[in-house]
């Protein structure tokens, strides 16, 4: 009996010690009113590793910050139109529980706190009856790799610091800038006047944007299911790095391709916080947008910018290029072929989306380019490795590639121009695909041959980092309102959650072991995880 009871008090201790995963932090947050405020950000920074954990008050008030590290924590709260007195040096030990209570005072709203489709709106069009070119390439060209936020919004310059970031993206980005037609002189004293009139030394915009007429109409509600979200993450060290996803290996580690100038990847160990980097050996640009771990171990990554494909080998922790042929450009000049997308098969083909899709054989060094697929987005393989793709064109299509065949079979979508771009597959062959420009989700069963669409809330839904989880519900990113959200594909219910910055930049989700839903956010120089806590 007592070897019995010693056994359960082992066992018991043992679950108890594995159900406490580390300290939590509690409070309530209340208005400057007295009353409790719904829908805060309280947020909690590591010192020593700056993971940022960031949790939302409930309708009482309440937050609660579970799984913290043992170590010093920085508390803040963020609430557009309010402010709180930060609270430093907050000292936790492990599995310690501790309080902590806020009080809001009013404060002016900035734009910098605004989405993107709230400037937008707000943003003047027109002056002394003329239409405003610069808004339209701003929102038209620059938004399309960042929003207003964290460059514009953010920072003073005069008209001459504006130019000069102007003419620093056209050279850095000139691939991207000069791919649907070039970005002219023109151009450039257009948006460079336009941005300076928004955010130069004497702005037309009211120093709040909540002064304005149409302000209050654009402000979004969430459902109190809404306000349980949690978002773990984590700094990259050096800013302006543009992380653009965040992919998991097999060892724990994360892999994060820099798009723009960077020219490195970078590797995370979740637990440190820690990211080791890796510089591609390209003169100029190389954007590197995906990078993906093998079977192997190695990591493959396009560089959208050079029309590359990577590859970095973990014995020698050397990176090899493999340029692709260049295609040819207006004027005689040429330009990538806008490799971004990478995806790695079992038998170790590396697949890339751009200007062609195409297949790179390491054994051969070889690329087979599929011209039935003129230019692709998203991929995702199947469980027989088959590779699917979305066209992100004017009434693009979905289609897959037989992996032994190599024949392609492609479907169209019942809305026109939905532009889908992001595509993933569930465990039971059921095909997801997020539709940016008709702001919806589609589905499609291989077996029948059915799409059907799903229509997301909000005024400028623009689906774009899409992902499953292991309850089978599709997640999204909207890019422009700065939102997470999550669609039951069996009723058809969608549940949006905010996001805790401004400037939603999510491209890409990936799951790791335990089904957490992994981004990378390069306007807010992050990537993470996020959940939904109990």
């Amino acid at each position: 009996m007592r070897a019995a009871a010693s056994l359960i008090g082992l066992l018991t201790a043992i679950l108890l010690s594995s159900a406490a995963t580390g300290a939590t932090l509690t409070g309530t947050v209340k208005g400057p009113d007295g009353a409790p405020f719904r829908g805060a950000f309280v947020q909690a920074q590591d010192a020593a590793t700056s993971i940022l954990t960031s949790v939302l008050t409930d309708r009482a008030g309440q937050y609660r910050i579970p799984n913290l590290a043992a170590g010093t924590y920085q508390l803040s709260v963020r609430a557009v139109g309010f402010r709180a007195d930060p609270r430093g040096a907050v000292v936790l030990a492990a599995t310690q529980n501790a309080a902590s209570e806020f009080a809001l005072k009013q404060d002016k709203g900035h734009w910098n706190d605004l989405s993107q489709y709230q400037g937008s709106v707000l943003f003047p069009a027109a002056e002394g009856g003329t239409i405003l070119r610069g808004k339209e390439i701003l929102i038209g060209r620059c938004f399309a790799c960042h929003g207003f936020q964290t460059r514009m919004a953010s920072v003073k310059r005069d008209a001459d610091g504006w130019r000069d970031r102007v003419n620093y993206m056209r050279g850095a980005m000139h691939f991207f800038l000069d791919s649907a037609a070039p970005f002219t002189d023109h151009d450039a004293d257009d948006v460079t006047s336009y941005i300076n009139l928004l955010f130069g030394e004497r702005p037309v915009l009211p120093e709040s944007p909540s002064e304005m007429p149409g302000y209050k109409n654009l402000v979004r509600t969430f459902p109190d299911e809404a306000m349980r979200i949690v978002y773990v993450e984590y700094q990259v060290p050096t800013r302006g790095r543009m992380p653009w996803s965040a992919a998991p290996a097999k060892d724990g580690s994360f892999w994060i391709p820099y798009y723009g100038a960077a020219n490195r990847i970078g590797r995370l160990d979740p637990r440190s916080g820690k990211i080791v980097e890796y510089r591609a050996p390209n003169e100029g640009t190389a954007a590197i947008h995906s990078a993906v771990p093998a079977n192997d171990g190695s990591v493959w990554f396009t560089e959208q910018g050079a029309n590359k494909l990577g590859h970095w080998d973990p014995a020698t922790q050397k990176i090899t290029e493999y340029p692709d042929t260049y295609l040819p450009g207006r004027e005689g000049v040429t330009r990538g072929g806008d490799k971004h997308t990478l995806r790695v098969d079992a038998s170790g083909r590396v697949w890339a989306t751009g200007r062609p899709l195409t297949m790179f054989d390491p054994k051969t060094q070889k690329y087979t380019k599929f011209s039935e697929v003129p230019s692709a987005y998203g991929l995702v393989l199947d469980r027989d490795q088959n590779l699917w793709f979305a066209e992100y064109t004017e009434n693009g299509q979905i289609g897959k590639v037989d992996a032994k065949t190599l024949k392609v079979t492609k479907w169209p979508l019942p809305t026109k121009d939905a532009r889908p771009r992001r595509i993933q597959i569930d465990t039971d062959g059921t095909v997801y695909f997020a539709e940016f420009k008709s702001g919806a989700i589609g589905r499609f069963d291989p077996k029948t041959e059915k799409v059907t669409e799903f229509p997301l809330p909000g005024p400028e839904a623009t689906p774009y980092a899409l992902g499953i989880d292991k309850s089978h519900n599709i997640w999204y990113s909207s890019e422009h309102l700065d939102v997470v959200g999550n669609l039951d594909p069996k009723t058809g219910r969608v549940i949006e959650y905010p996001y805790a910055h401004s400037e939603n930049t999510m491209r890409e989700f990936f799951a790791d072991e335990q089904g957490r839903l992994w981004f990378g956010s390069p306007a807010n120089n992050k990537v993470g995880y996020f959940y939904l806590a109990n």
